[in-house]
This record gives C-alpha cells, sequence and structure tokens, in this order.
C-alpha cells in the first residue's frame, strides 16, 4: 500500500535508459530497485529520499522526446511527449501516478502520514483530524490504512463517543503526568537501541496479530526416525546429482501442502471480521532468520505442485536469497499458511504468533533421541527412536481445536509414514 524511498540513483535533468535504475525503494520487508520504462530525461523529483509514498502518487515525471518527420511539414523540433504513459507503465512498481483530488482534505498538525486515500475517506465522512490522529494504525511504522479507517467509520456508525476532545486531552496530561513520576529504570551502564525499520514492522506486525486472533496452540509428537535415517543415507548424493543440499524443511513442507489438501480449512483468511475467504492456492511461507536478527518470510507458491527434489531447490534458494537481502517483494506476499522452526535454535517446542492475514502457524522443534515403546510381531519392544514436537499455533475465531488437532495429527502422520522417492 506504500513505499519509502531509500535513494534517488538519478536527479533532475538526467538522462535515463529503458530499464535503468530510478531509484530504490522499500517495502514491508524487502528493499528492491524500481527501473525507468522509458527512455528520456527526468525532469522532476516530487518526493525526497525517506519521504513514505503511496500506492499510485507521482513521485517523479520523466520527459521523452520524439523527432517530428520533416517528410511531413516538420522542421524537426523536439516534441515532448505526455507523461501519462510513463504513469501507466510505472504503475504496477507502485510509483509514478498520483490521484489528484479538488477537495480539500483533512491537515494533520503533526507529522503523522496519511495517504491520499486516507484523506479523501476522512474528508467524506467528516473525520476531523483529532480524530483521525486518534485512530491505531495497522500500516508500517503506525500508519492508518483504508482498513483501519473503515473499520474507526464502522464502530462510530454504531457505538456513541465516549470522550470528547477535552477529555481525551486531559486523560493524555495524566498519562503523561504518570510517565514522568515513574520513567524507566535505568542505569549509566545501560544501553539504548533505536529499533531499525525491520524490527518496527516486525513488532507492530506481531502486536497487530495477537490483538486480532485469538491464539490457541495445540502439540503433537512425532517419530520421524525413518525420515532422518533416509535423509543421512542419500544427502551426499542428493547434493551430488541436484546441485542442491537436502535440509529437513522440504519434508515438513511436503507434509504440510499435504495436509492442507486434506482440512482447506486452515488454509483461509478472515475478512471484515464476518467473512471467510478460502484460499485456493497452497502457498507456504518459511519463517528464516536474517544475520541482522530479523524474520522475514519468503513464500513457496503452489507448494503441493513440487516433489521433494523441487522443494529443496525452492526452499534453498529463497533461503539463500532472503539472507543476502536479494528477495523480490512478490516473494514474501500471498502466503497462506506458515511454516517457523524453532528446532534450529534448540528449542524442542515454541507457540508460534500466526502471520496475519493467515489463521495457522505451524512451529517444528529439535528432533532428539529418545527411548520409546515400538510394536513389532513378537510383541512391544524398547528402542531409540528419533523424535520431534510439532505445535499449531491456530485462529480460534474460525479454527476450532478439532480441526486444528486434526489438521496437525495429519501433518504428524504423513511425517511419520513419510513416502519417499526414488531416483533421489
Amino acid at each position: 500500500m506504500e513505499a519509502t524511498i531509500l535513494k534517488w540513483l538519478k536527479k533532475e535533468g538526467d538522462p535515463i535508459e529503458v530499464d535503468e535504475t530510478l531509484l530504490e525503494i522499500a517495502t514491508d520487508k524487502v528493499d528492491t530497485e524500481i527501473p525507468s520504462p522509458v527512455k528520456g530525461i527526468v525532469s522532476k523529483i516530487l518526493r525526497q529520499t525517506d519521504e513514505i509514498v503511496a500506492v499510485g502518487e507521482i513521485i517523479a515525471t520523466i520527459q521523452t522526446e520524439v523527432m517530428e518527420s520533416s517528410a511531413n511539414g516538420g522542421n524537426g523540433t523536439p516534441i515532448i511527449e505526455e507523461t501519462a504513459t510513463v504513469r501507466e507503465e510505472l504503475k504496477p512498481n507502485i510509483s509514478i501516478v498520483k490521484s489528484r483530488t479538488e477537495k480539500k482534505v483533512p491537515s494533520s498538525k503533526s507529522d503523522r502520514f496519511y495517504s491520499p486515500l486516507v484523506r479523501n475517506i476522512a474528508k467524506k465522512e467528516n473525520i476531523s483530524i483529532t480524530e483521525l490522529d486518534g485512530i491505531i494504525g495497522s500500516g508500517a511504522k503506525g500508519r492508518v490504512t483504508k482498513r483501519d479507517i473503515l473499520a474507526f467509520v464502522k464502530d462510530r456508525k454504531t457505538t456513541p463517543p465516549i470522550h470528547s476532545p477535552q477529555t481525551a486531552k486531559e486523560e493524555k496530561l495524566v498519562s503523561d503526568e504518570s510517565t514522568l513520576k515513574h520513567p524507566p529504570v535505568m542505569s549509566g551502564e545501560d544501553e539504548i537501541i533505536e529499533m531499525d525499520r525491520m524490527r518496527k514492522l516486525i513488532a507492530e506486525h506481531m502486536v497487530m496479530s495477537k490483538r486480532t486472533s485469538p491464539h490457541v496452540t495445540s502439540f503433537v509428537e512425532a517419530d520421524v526416525t525413518d525420515i532422518v535415517t533416509w535423509r543421512e543415507k542419500h544427502k551426499a548424493h542428493f547434493v551430488e546429482k541436484h546441485g542442491t543440499k537436502l535440509t529437513l524443511t522440504p519434508f515438513f513442507v511436503k507434509a504440510i501442502a499435504k495436509a492442507i489438501v486434506d482440512f482447506p480449512g486452515i488454509n483461509i483468511s478472515v475478512s471484515d471480521s464476518s467473512k471467510i475467504i478460502k484460499k485456493k492456492k497452497i502457498n507456504v511461507g518459511i519463517a528464516t532468520a536474517l544475520p541482522s536478527g530479523n524474520l522475514i518470510v519468503p513464500v513457496i507458491r503452489q507448494a503441493d505442485h513440487f516433489n521433494l527434489i523441487g522443494l529443496a531447490k525452492i526452499i534453498n534458494d529463497l533461503v539463500e536469497r532472503a539472507r543476502s537481502a536479494q528477495l523480490k517483494p512478490d516473494e514474501i506476499q500471498d502466503g497462506t499458511f506458515t511454516l517457523t522452526n524453532v528446532g534450529t535454535f534448540g528449542n524442542v517446542m515454541g507457540t508460534p504468533i500466526i502471520n496475519q492475514p493467515q489463521v495457522a502457524i505451524l512451529a517444528t522443534g529439535a528432533i532428539r533421541k529418545k527411548p520409546a515403546v515400538v510394536e513389532t510381531d513378537y510383541g512391544d519392544l524398547i528402542a531409540v527412536r528419533q523424535k520431534m514436537f510439532l505445535s499449531l499455533s491456530y485462529d480460534h475465531r474460525v479454527v476450532d481445536g478439532f480441526l486444528g488437532g486434526s489438521f496437525l495429527r495429519r501433518v504428524a502422520d504423513y511425517l511419520e509414514d513419510f513416502k519417499f522417492e526414488n531416483g533421489v
């Protein structure tokens, strides 16, 4: 819905070629380059570095020139074409179209940014700037999105106002005084660290998720001895034949995709608090830790369409590019289910937070050798087995215990009875 301008690579008056990089932007957690769709001259830069712009907003104009043919009676003078073509071509990339309006929209006295769309809705619904400044935003850096302001409009129509602006002002003064009386306790050895942009986005997303969904977590223990043994036997040959390593993640994704086919009710999202959207595609996100300590979730689109070899190649590619900051914006979008491997850090289980607007997330714990009862033709025996805990957090508004527990058990069943592929 919006982006932050990181760096202009061209200045006004500079020539630019087709597909030459014009600027760098940040959208959510991904930094990307925006190329020019035409050859021309950068005639005007309207928004500066570090400014936040909404999708569809003009940030620059590019002039293109054509020579009028002398055969048609022209004198060969350059004619500047309209930039509408440029705007249309850049529109999918975020940047170069701005909705102009004759309406007077609210002007905030604070430094808070409001997109043109939000301002126009505020104008139409007679929302004062004081009310607008009071809306809690779910967008990046707490910005108010279309969804936030429409929810505010809906609540305002059904709920009478309780606090007057004066009451709110008085409450803020009381809160400020309380903060002054009880400041955070710090010693001279403490260090204050400003959150970077990605950490702020993660923090806002996590708080929003807990505020949105009542979380419930279920657990099962799975015996993955056969998978561990089979992988150890084939991993060297796998690298030699397919040019990529074989981790345990493709096994997990394969089991999850198959279980979603069996229980499509887990592959949904909630819209407007009362509508359920059933997703036709199974797009599994892989939570990936970055060298900076932050987290990003690249998405395997239509994960149910790939075999183990295909999943291994896709996952290794996405994870490698995620850790080197080379992901494209669309590679972290449209996920319908998320997998996070807390076992990587030696944890046996976890209670992950749902990646909104999804309704479930599965955590895989560390695999450990444990004594277990094994049924054989000669009776029950005690044997050393490779076991792990799986934990599923789900949105209890739309996923009840039966669905959540059954889905989780099915994932474990597919792991315990994994169908291994020949020719790896």
